[in-house]
């Protein structure tokens, strides 16, 4: 009974937060189209395709993901710490977009922040669904919990339609994945709404839709599908689409490549099993890597422990030598975590002798491009364009994963740097 009493006045307190906010910055969402686009993976990349796209078109937009909070020209890294960050951030980021006459706002939305009502009292207007996969599991109490709190977005979306009085009435879309399991969990949400459009990664054409780097098309196929779905609903003309994707960079810490000499290092935020897979074997079948040479860590603080050894166990089924190091430990002991993941690889028939413990992430990258030779890929997964390493009682070490790895590349044979 008193478990539940703190949680009712937990919400109360994250649902008060919400409407004082919103308050106080005059409901913002009212003056301006905003997007929220949940799912597992590919949030912040759907969200820079989007923007590109709409800035191809002429609008002025805003935009706030895990990487970047950025209005119109003013652009800077998000540095809350938090993807969907709570306290009134989003309405202030919101009401100084609308101050810039931003006409569109694309907001990244997560399942601890629908959690502490971060999004309501902001009118959106469309909701897109990208996928679901095994993360923050302990945190919700299982993966049930955690689809619950995606679709529960939604829901409050759809809901929301009716409460003319603190929404601007407009029709709302929704964009859903088809090629996702749990994609019918977020569709009876919606029941006979007509304002429902479906998505699929096969009905991208890259000869159509291709970015500059067609390896890149490939790998964010089912990001392009959003994104190319959603501005089509909007009204955006086929051909600025196209020039669009074209003209799109990537973003930091996805898939970010680095020519070293005569190999080449790849940077990605990969930290669940599934998109550590899906970068593994993109790499071992698009780019023909002679050997892939892993430097692979997992998260503490009591994260989803589970997925330590099913990392170990995809790890040592794509990869040559494996160099386990820290990324996050937080409270938690960095060997500890590292020997977690090594159970996993020792389930395989990896030999022992490529398995390589080294806590320090630095002297852990360092070894990968030491170890490395012509046509190997080095795979550094985990932080992507994380700027901190979280370590016990709060404490944090400043990290870049890209200039680290060019300046020990400088130390050793110079940089050459693609992409």
């Amino acid at each position: 009974m008193c478990m539940t009493f703190t949680f009712r006045l937990k919400s109360f307190y994250y649902y008060l937060w919400a409407l004082i906010s919103a308050v106080y910055y005059r409901f913002p969402s009212n003056e301006i189209h905003v997007l929220g686009i949940t799912g597992t993976k590919g949030k912040s990349t759907t969200l820079e395709l989007v923007n590109i796209i709409f800035e191809e078109a002429g609008y002025k937009t805003a935009l706030f993901s895990s990487v970047r909070a950025k209005i119109a020209d003013r652009d800077e890294g998000n540095k809350t710490g938090n993807s969907m960050p709570g306290h009134g951030v989003l309405q202030q980021f919101l009401r100084d977009a609308v101050e810039e006459e931003c006409r569109y706002a694309f907001i990244e939305i997560t399942s601890q922040g629908v959690i502490q009502y971060r999004h309501r009292f902001i009118d959106f207007d469309g909701a897109i669904f990208l996928n679901l996969h095994k993360e923050h599991i302990e945190a919700h109490g299982g993966f049930e919990n955690y689809r619950s709190a995606k679709v529960q977005f939604f829901k409050d979306v759809y809901n929301s339609i009716k409460k003319r009085f603190w929404n601007k009435g407009e029709k709302k879309s929704f964009f859903i994945n088809i090629d996702d399991p749990e994609h019918l969990h977020f569709r009876e949400v919606l029941f006979d709404y007509d304002g429902v459009y479906f998505f699929s990664k096969d009905t991208i054409s890259k000869k159509e839709y291709a970015l500059h780097n067609p390896l890149l098309t490939e790998f964010f196929k089912e990001n392009i599908a959003a994104a190319v779905r959603y501005a089509e609903v909007m009204g955006i003309e086929k051909d600025i689409i196209k020039s669009a994707l074209f003209k799109f960079q990537g973003i930091p810490g996805r898939m970010n490549v680095i020519r070293g000499g005569k190999f080449t290092i790849v940077i990605d935020y990969a930290h669940t099993p599934d998109s550590l897979e899906k970068v593994y074997a993109f790499l071992k079948k698009n780019m023909k890597a002679k050997r892939l040479i892993a430097v692979l860590g997992s998260a503490g603080g009591g994260r989803d422990t589970w997925k330590r050894r099913v990392m170990g166990e995809i790890a040592a089924r794509y990869c040559d030598e494996i160099i386990l190091t820290d990324e996050d430990p937080y409270d938690e002991d960095p060997l500890c975590i590292m020997s977690h993941i090594k159970s996993g690889i020792m389930n395989t028939e990896f030999p022992i002798y490529k398995i390589h413990e080294i806590v320090n992430r630095k002297s852990a990258i360092r070894k990968a491009l030491i170890l490395a030779a012509k046509g190997d890929i080095v795979v550094l997964t985990g932080k992507g364009s994380e700027q901190w390493i979280h370590l016990s009682h709060g404490r944090r070490v400043l990290w870049n994963e890209e200039k680290v790895t060019e300046e020990i590349l400088k130390t050793l044979d110079g940089v050459d740097k693609a992409l």
